[in-house]
């Protein structure tokens, strides 16, 4: 039975509202708590144990909306949620899209069956949020019984949203929350959506560009309005919410239409909020209504925040706001906390009971100090050289990159036969990474189909964040171990493939698990690292490890430097030398290269008459009829050649 409010007093799913022992080894054993709240973006998830030295740590998964996951997507979530909280005592998520009794019973059937033992609560992201107390600062403690007519609405305004309110009764209403098709009004999705079609409109009609319209281009990668429709016919919820922050920022230097679209969603936003408390209260002068604030838009924008408050409170004058300024999956721990024992505690301390899911085991402290992060000795005064002293010895600090590779000969030599084995048996290259290492495995990967004819499934750029990380700074992605794993079985990742990780400090969490996985999964698996002091265990040591002493950076910790460069030289070999091996090369010529334009027509033509020896007239001929693809088309010279041969 799942309760009617998150104040009502809790219960087990089956029913049963009689107190039984939880499963701990004993009675001085804390229970350990797991609690969870997914969106359409990510899921957030807090484990631990109250009162314990090391109380609670945060993780971060992949999406958590139970409408979009469909009953695998959950059950994966799910079970990686257990892989680091495995035998949780109670467990309480609140998950997106869960929207009545069926909903809740199919979530609260899923976690039955992967937490057994566990007590369980199942409900929604609004539940969980309303649980979360936001007053006394940081104390995240579930609510004592609010006084006579106290009416809590919570306006929830991220990636989507929504506005849910409990009165004091347990009685509930909601206004909004009908998804980005529907509605979701006030979102980040929302908000983007109708600055888009206004600039597209000021554009249509008028056509002028406005600031907003350059703005988004630049934070999508395009060059033109033309494109934005092929953009957005492909772009997820979250990728179009994620042009949110470009209004604000546009506001804030005083552009008219991003100011003019922020003024339209606040409106919508403390609309539904007064619907909704209307609902419940029937008036203004009837109940005391409290409306807490959440959600990235609301919490991490106060202006905008401000500007809802003054609208709700034209319809409520003596409406009291709240802002949960720690993550609302705090009352998914609360509420299982009270599954337990009401008599547990929940305080944590924001510096010591919250950690990340970093490294783990490889947090750095517990090691030396990798080489990239020292001081160089050289660059000491760095900022006060002459300027052409400076370039001199960027230049001779980067010339020591070759040296130190040429040390790894024979291991990148193995690497490069593990990888043409691999593709020659229809397997895959995966290059996994973040930040900059990330995105020089991106870089390799994308390079490898218009040079080598390699179709884009067979050598993959994997990057913490996703794709978003490419152009910018996702932070906490790269400690997301859960990430690392997930990113892994989301690729179907088998003993046909390699996984060459690439971290500079070589703990990079998110690198660590998804090798980690990888060689569960039965891959060959490799660790390019620019650390050789890095000590794994033997669970996190990978197949092959090639640790280069590129030494300490001309600015110290910046790996996109020598780091960097021996990252592309690397990864440049590796790609190289196996394609060569794959009969992508003939002498130094690029036989399989894709001529999709005139540049490579060109070249195409050239390499065909230096291997052929036909005039350019009868190369261009040749490569037409075979629709520019080179390798075929000389192989159909030779054997035109040879027939001509035979018959002279």
């Amino acid at each position: 039975m799942t309760p009617r409010s998150p104040r009502l007093r809790m219960s087990s799913t089956d029913g049963s509202r009689k107190k039984t022992s939880a499963p701990v080894s004993g009675p001085q054993t804390p229970p350990l708590l797991l609690g969870f709240e997914g969106g359409a973006t990510h899921t957030v998830a807090i484990a631990g144990s109250p009162g314990t030295p090391n109380r609670f740590r945060r993780l971060e998964f992949g999406p958590g909306n139970f409408r979009l996951l469909g009953e695998r997507g959950l059950t994966r979530l799910l079970r990686s949620l257990a892989r680091v909280c495995p035998k949780p005592t109670a467990v309480a998520g609140g998950l997106a899209g869960v929207r009545d009794a069926n909903d809740r019973a199919a979530l609260s059937k899923a976690m039955k069956r992967v937490w057994p033992k566990a007590r369980i609560w199942a409900g929604n992201d609004l539940e969980t949020a309303l649980a979360t107390s936001p007053a006394n600062g940081d104390r995240h403690t579930v609510r004592a019984k609010p006084s006579i007519e106290t009416v809590r609405i919570l306006v929830l305004s991220g990636t989507g949203s929504c506005c849910f309110g409990v009165g004091n009764h347990g009685e509930r209403a909601k206004s909004g929350g009908w998804g980005h098709l529907l509605g979701d009004r006030g979102s980040g999705y929302a908000l983007a959506l109708d600055a888009l079609r206004r600039v597209l409109k000021d554009w249509d009609h008028r056509s002028v560009w406005p600031a907003l319209g350059a703005a988004f281009l630049h934070a999508l990668g395009l060059n033109s309005p033309e494109q934005l429709p092929a953009w957005i016919q492909s772009a997820e919820k979250s990728a179009v919410a994620s042009l949110a922050p470009v209004i604000f920022a546009c506001a804030r230097r005083g552009h008219g239409d991003a100011r003019k679209a922020l003024q339209r969603a606040s409106d919508d936003l403390a609309e539904d909020a007064i619907a909704c408390a209307r609902k419940l209260c029937g008036g203004p002068s009837k109940s005391r209504v409290e409306f807490v604030f959440a959600g990235s838009i609301l919490v991490r924008q106060p202006a905008f925040c401000r500007r809802v408050q003054r609208q709700i409170s034209l319809a409520f004058p003596n409406a009291e706001f709240q802002t949960l300024r720690r993550e609302s999956v705090w009352g998914a721990i609360a509420l299982a906390a009270q599954l337990v024992d009401k008599t547990h505690p929940l305080d944590p301390t924001p510096t010591e009971s919250v950690t990340r899911s970093t490294d783990g085991v490889h947090n750095a402290s517990k090691h030396l100090l990798s080489p990239t992060e020292e001081r160089n000795p050289r660059s000491i005064n760095l900022d006060r050289l002459d300027l052409e002293a400076a370039v001199e010895l960027m230049i001779r600090e980067e010339s020591r990159v070759p040296r130190a590779l040429l040390k790894q000969t024979k291991a990148l030599a193995r690497l490069i036969r593990w990888v043409s084995e691999a593709l020659g048996r229809g397997g895959r290259l995966c290059y996994v990474g973040a930040g900059t290492s990330g995105r020089l495995g991106f870089l390799d990967a994308s390079e490898c189909p218009p040079t080598f004819g390699t179709e884009p499934w067979q050598v993959q750029g994997i990057i913490a964040g996703g794709r978003r990380a490419i152009g910018e700074a996702v932070e906490g992605s790269e400690d997301d171990e859960a990430e690392g794993t997930a990113a892994m079985l989301g690729r179907g990742v088998s003993r046909k493939d390699v996984v060459i990780g690439i971290a500079a400090s070589g703990r990079t969490p998110f690198v660590l698990a998804a090798l980690r996985e990888a060689k569960r999964l039965g891959a060959r698996t490799a660790l390019l690292t620019f650390n050789p002091r890095v000590r794994l265990s033997k669970m996190d040591r990978p197949h092959l490890l090639l640790a280069v002493h590129t030494g300490p950076e001309v600015l110290t910790g910046s790996t996109r430097l020598k780091a960097g460069t021996a990252t592309k030289i690397a990864l440049n070999t590796i790609s190289t030398l196996a394609m060569a091996r794959l009969g992508k090369i003939s002498g130094n010529l690029m036989i399989d290269l894709r001529a999709t334009n005139a540049k490579l027509r060109a070249r195409a033509m050239r390499i065909f008459q230096e291997l052929s020896g036909v005039s350019w007239a009868e190369a261009e001929e040749m490569l037409h009829r075979h629709q520019w693809r080179l390798k075929p088309a000389l192989a159909q010279m030779g054997r035109d050649q040879r027939r001509s041969a035979a018959a002279g």
